[in-house]
């Protein structure tokens, strides 16, 4: 920065906006400007030439899987899967997995069946359960026994 006057006795170009140009030097930046230009593209060869040394050394060096996982790479992961394109086994159409879902969670809730005829136990449709616990209420639990320590 300068210590001098900037009163030089010339009037500004622009009313609202003056500045010294001997302040400022444009070769001087477009001299960093080529400076960075060509130290970005020194920067990619290296980065190239590093990438194409250590994939010819990875290459070279790499031996390749024993035959007893060679074996093993075709079989599917265990279940659960991830939904999507390209699993064996998997819909295609993720929303329609899930609206498929909803569907036989929502037919499930209401069916009425007999689970077993012999012991009483049948299953309802939820609207009813609710309907007979907000009558009579839930069975209390049994009791459970406290072991009395020694």
């Amino acid at each position: 920065m300068s210590t001098e006057s900037h009163n030089t006795g010339q009037e500004p170009r622009h009313t609202d906006v003056s500045f010294e140009e001997r302040d400022i030097k444009a070769g001087v930046i477009y001299e960093y400007l080529f400076a960075l230009g060509i130290a970005v593209v020194a920067s990619l060869i290296i980065c190239v030439f590093i990438l194409r040394l250590t994939t010819a050394y990875t290459a070279a060096t790499d031996s390749p899987p024993p035959p007893s996982r060679q074996t093993h790479q075709r079989e599917l992961p265990p279940e659960p899967r991830l939904q999507g394109f390209g699993f064996p086994g998997q819909e295609a159409d993720p929303q329609a997995d899930l609206r498929k879902k909803i569907r036989d969670d929502s037919e499930a809730n209401e069916k009425l069946e007999w689970i077993d005829r012999s012991s009483g136990i049948v299953h309802i449709p939820v609207k009813d359960a609710m309907k007979i616990v907000a009558e009579k209420g839930l069975s209390p639990a049994p009791a459970v026994p406290v072991e009395k320590k020694k």
